[in-house]
């Protein structure tokens, strides 16, 4: 088998469904298998699993037990030769796979690869490619300088190598996997992917950043950023010093900063409500929406232009993520522009304009 996709769940069962069915996509001409773990989430994410994709591997923990050891339990079950570490919260193309099998078959000593990541509202993620965050780089991160943190030597669409890849979408042989011991179990949440990066490169592997694909990471939904989440995070940035560098004085202080400042600093001015003016409906299934804000405007196919403060709604059953993807990349730099996904098949439209708070259902 080429490939396994490993997708760890808690509590986002909308989010899963869209990400499961553009996995399907994805996967529609490559030998692979779709592995979902449960962390014992309190929603039906496992009935619709069960439900909706009975071809997928599903493995339900009794309780969570945090990102490192429930991607160790599905990577066990994996017979893929390829791994994908996928958040549920994503959205991948219908190349992305194949893009990512073209790419590394020709490569040697080939570590990680990440890829573009996209927020819900087109917006690139500058954590897709990280340096090492040394003591010295994360004190300059505290301070508001970002430059030494981010891999900034590439640009989001460029391909090169990079320290430091982010969990919610990691490609690597499983033979690498587990030569460096896969997710370290210490860590229960965040830290994780920094580690399993640097553990690789020290294993003397190169890591990738592979600009020619994109994929959509709905932050806010596996990344709530509130005061448990800085403890948790600097904790486990804490866990990562005292396995890899010398513990001192500055990153103690560090540490201390950091949650500090991020308790003061939860909101940010992007996560504003958006007040909208009206609504783009690109679908040839213009009966089910009645409940989506006026004016709406129904086409379709794909406008070039769009008035500010609008939300764009994308079939499914009529584009392709690819197309959607890039759509939302050109229209992200426009004002005040919130994009919402109609799955196939499905009741219900979905997405997520804050990295901060959790995305929105609508149901119809």
């Amino acid at each position: 088998m080429k490939l396994s996709v490993i997708i760890l769940n808690y509590n986002v069962r909308y989010f899963l469904e869209l990400c499961l069915k553009s996995v399907e996509a994805a996967i529609a001409n490559i030998d692979a298998e779709i592995i979902v773990i449960d962390n014992n989430s309190p929603d039906d994410s496992c009935d619709m699993v069960k439900q909706l994709f009975p071809a997928v591997k599903l493995i339900e923990n009794k309780e969570n037990l945090g990102f490192s050891k429930g991607n160790n339990i599905g990577v066990a079950k994996a017979k893929g030769d390829y791994l994908c570490i996928l958040n549920p919260d994503t959205v991948v193309a219908e190349d992305t796979f194949t893009k990512l099998i073209k790419f590394t078959d020709s490569k040697e000593n080939l570590g990680i690869v990440g890829c573009q990541l996209i927020d819900g509202k087109g917006k690139f993620l500058p954590e897709s490619k990280r340096n090492i965050p040394t003591p010295k780089v994360s004190l300059k991160k505290v301070l508001g300088s970002t430059n030494d943190y981010y891999a900034n030597h590439l640009s989001s669409e460029d391909t090169g190598k990079v320290d430091v890849l982010v969990g919610a979408f990691m490609w690597l042989k499983k033979e690498v996997y587990e030569a460096v011991g896969g997710f370290d179990e210490d860590y229960f949440m965040y830290g994780e992917d920094i580690d399993l990066s640097y553990k690789i490169v020290k294993a003397g592997y190169y890591n990738f950043y592979f600009g020619n694909t994109t994929v959509i990471h709905y932050k806010g939904e596996s990344t709530l950023k509130d005061s448990k989440y800085a403890k948790r995070f600097y904790g486990a940035m804490q866990i990562f010093y005292k396995k890899h560098f010398k513990q001192n004085l500055i990153f103690n202080a560090v540490v201390w900063i950091g949650i500090k400042i991020a308790q003061f600093m939860r909101k940010n001015p992007e996560d504003e409500d958006v007040t909208l003016n009206k609504c783009y409906l690109y679908s040839n299934d213009f009966d089910t929406v009645e409940q989506l804000p006026k004016p709406l405007q129904s086409e379709a196919t794909i406008q070039g232009n769009v008035e500010s403060n609008s939300m764009i709604v994308y079939d499914f059953e009529l584009l392709k993520a690819s197309i959607v993807m890039a759509d939302m990349k050109q229209k992200s730099k426009q004002e005040n522009i919130v994009f919402r996904f109609l799955l196939k098949n499905s009741k219900f439209i979905i997405g997520s304009d804050s990295a901060t708070n959790r995305g929105e259902v609508l149901h119809f």
